[in-house]
């Protein structure tokens, strides 16, 4: 059986599986669509969450940044991780046992104000759709590539699936999908590592094998990776050149926005029992390791493969991969120098991403028709690909890029769906049930959910069609605007009494401008301005988030400190939030 029917058979199963498990799971009440009825079991819940937080940024992206930035790209590895061990350890359990549907409904009931609510139900949304655009991207190169159509068709075909199943099922059938589909996932991402690993280093875990030697060599895998770079101009993989602070700024954006994502803290609120969820997010915990202590291997592989078997190579004698992937519109070449082989080294091929026109080039190559830039590489790489595209590299068999394809789907549609339920249900219980028109029913309220998500699907695709930046880049703005926005309002209200409901929303909305502004200014208004000495103190705007947290902090406590208290009740709520005070048995409200 030849790859391309391997790849329609894996993922026409796929889907069938996914919209299956919808259908059996559907949501016939507000209840089950927005917590599952807090029935999930641990383990499973556990896998629901490694799923929604794996998203196509960790699956896809993640592997592909570090391949080509080495040391730099450790802040997401770092700084995902280290979020969820916060966010799973310090804030899941207190925010379980306070009972409520939503982060705005925590937020709204904590601070007493339907403004707070109001403005968390706004930073949802805005986060929600920043990161599900990174999710409908990774979409569209995984069928742009399989499927053999164009990016924006497989936005649309993707935009389609989750539609169908976010739609019907709600949380109840997100939840059960998204326990396939880590399965599919984890298995996808593991099989190419370990096939990899044997074949480069002849060690079976692709973990030791990233430090291992070089199959009958005594050179390490980095320090042959290292010389590869070096010959070709490029800086050496293990060493970083982002700053110190630079890097503590971006670790930290990606920890504590991780532990204010609010489609991330929701899958917590489907546990029958505090205690359950704090099983689930160790169980989560384990199964979100297996991929991310193997992401590191995996980008070193990818490298390695793409440096052995390119450069300096005559176009007409590419491997079948470079043509495959060419006719994707994700991989490109433009001979400078008329000597019909690919140069590849340090700095930008094209003027932005490449544009191509029908008509072959000289040496039958897709014509490039954007404008060269003067930096002497000819060769584009999407650094989206680097995973999907290394079992072709590597020539795998046929059923091992099948399957890496049907796993690059799973991750970026997991995510997807589980974002658009988090703004359907901010749209339908925080800011219609809770706040504009308290007295609906729950079928009035159940369908606005739904068509609020069905709105959202397709906000997400043009989001998806017309995307800012690389998967990863996106998602990192992403967890920037949630640590300047949620992360101190939800931690402040766990362990302060004394934050009330002025400090919280001025700090929301400080911190929250002031993040957006930053990188809206040196992304979309000043890209040129984008270096380290036009920075604030040398700040990426991927670390920006992290500044914009401590204004949020402080506007809060400045605002609290010179307005009235929280009344007594809330002191109290908090109080008993905080005690663990009956965790084993299940929150009557």
């Amino acid at each position: 059986m030849d790859t391309q029917t391997l790849i329609y058979l894996f993922v026409g199963a796929t889907f069938a599986l996914y919209i299956g498990i919808a259908i059996y799971a559907r949501a016939g009440s507000t209840s089950e669509y927005y917590v599952a009825s807090k029935g999930v079991h641990p383990v499973l819940n556990g896998m629901a969450t490694g799923a929604d937080w794996m998203s196509a940024a960790s699956f896809i992206s993640m592997a592909g940044i570090i391949s080509f930035v080495g040391l730099d790209g450790s802040v997401y590895l770092m700084g995902w991780t280290g979020g969820y061990v916060l966010l799973a350890m310090c804030l899941a359990p207190y925010l379980r046992k306070f009972g409520k549907f939503t982060v705005p409904d925590f937020i709204g009931a904590r601070y007493y104000s339907s403004t707070a609510r109001l403005v968390a139900v706004i930073c949802v949304i805005f986060i929600s759709f920043t990161y599900v655009a990174g999710q409908m991207r990774g979409v569209g190169i995984v069928f742009s590539r399989y499927l053999e159509v164009d990016i924006n068709t497989g936005v649309i075909i993707g935009m389609a699936i989750v539609f169908f199943y976010s739609v019907l099922g709600g949380m109840k059938g997100i939840t059960y999908t998204q326990v396939a589909q880590y399965c599919v996932m984890i298995f996808a991402y593991m099989v190419p590592a370990i096939f990899l690993s044997m074949m480069l280093t002849g060690n079976p875990i692709p973990q030791l094998g990233f430090g291992d030697t070089v199959l009958g060599s005594d050179t390490y895998l980095l320090d042959k990776l290292n010389g590869l770079g070096t010959e070709l101009g490029f800086n050496i993989y293990t060493d970083g050149t982002k700053s110190t602070i630079d890097v503590f700024f971006i670790t930290m954006a990606l920890m504590v926005g991780t532990a204010g994502l609010p489609h991330v803290i929701v899958r917590f609120f489907t546990t029958p029992t505090v205690r359950d969820a704090r099983k689930s997010a160790a169980w989560a915990l384990l199964f979100i390791a297996i991929m991310y202590t193997t992401a590191p291997a995996v980008a070193a592989f990818a490298r390695t493969n793409l440096l052995t078997s390119l450069p300096n190579v005559s176009y007409s004698e590419v491997p079948s991969w470079f043509k495959t992937w060419e006719n994707a519109g994700l991989v490109a070449w433009l001979d400078k120098n008329d000597d019909g082989k690919i140069q590849y080294g340090p700095g930008a091929p094209f003027a932005g991403a490449p544009t191509f026109d029908k008509t072959p080039g000289e040496h039958g190559e897709r014509q490039v028709t954007n404008a060269p830039t003067p930096a002497a590489t000819e060769l584009y790489v999407d650094r989206d690909i680097m995973v999907l595209a290394n079992p072709e590299i590597a020539n795998l068999p046929g059923w091992v890029i099948a399957l890496i394809a049907a796993g690059g789907l799973a991750a970026a549609l997991s995510t997807a769906a589980g974002l658009l339920l988090v703004i359907s249900t901010s749209i339908s219980h925080d800011l219609l049930k809770s706040t504009l028109m308290p007295n609906i029913g729950e079928k009035q309220e159940l369908l606005a959910a739904r068509v609020a998500a069905a709105v959202a699907v397709v906000v997400a695709g043009i989001f998806g069609i017309y995307p800012p930046a690389f998967v990863a880049q996106v998602v990192a703005f992403a967890f920037g605007l949630a640590a300047a926005s949620f992360f101190p309002a939800i931690v402040l209200g766990i362990f302060s009494k004394r934050a009330n409901k002025q400090g919280a929303i001025a700090g929301m909305i400080v911190g929250l401008a002031f993040t957006f502004a930053y990188i809206v200014y040196f992304k979309f208004i000043n890209p040129s301005l984008d270096t380290a000495e036009h920075w604030w103190f040398g700040i990426s705007p991927e670390g920006i988030g992290t500044l914009g947290m401590i204004f949020n902090v402080v506007v809060t406590y400045a605002v609290s400190m010179i307005t009235a208290p929280p009344p007594a009740q809330i002191q109290e709520l908090i109080e008993d939030i905080r005690i663990p005070r009956g965790a084993g048995a299940a929150i009557a409200h």
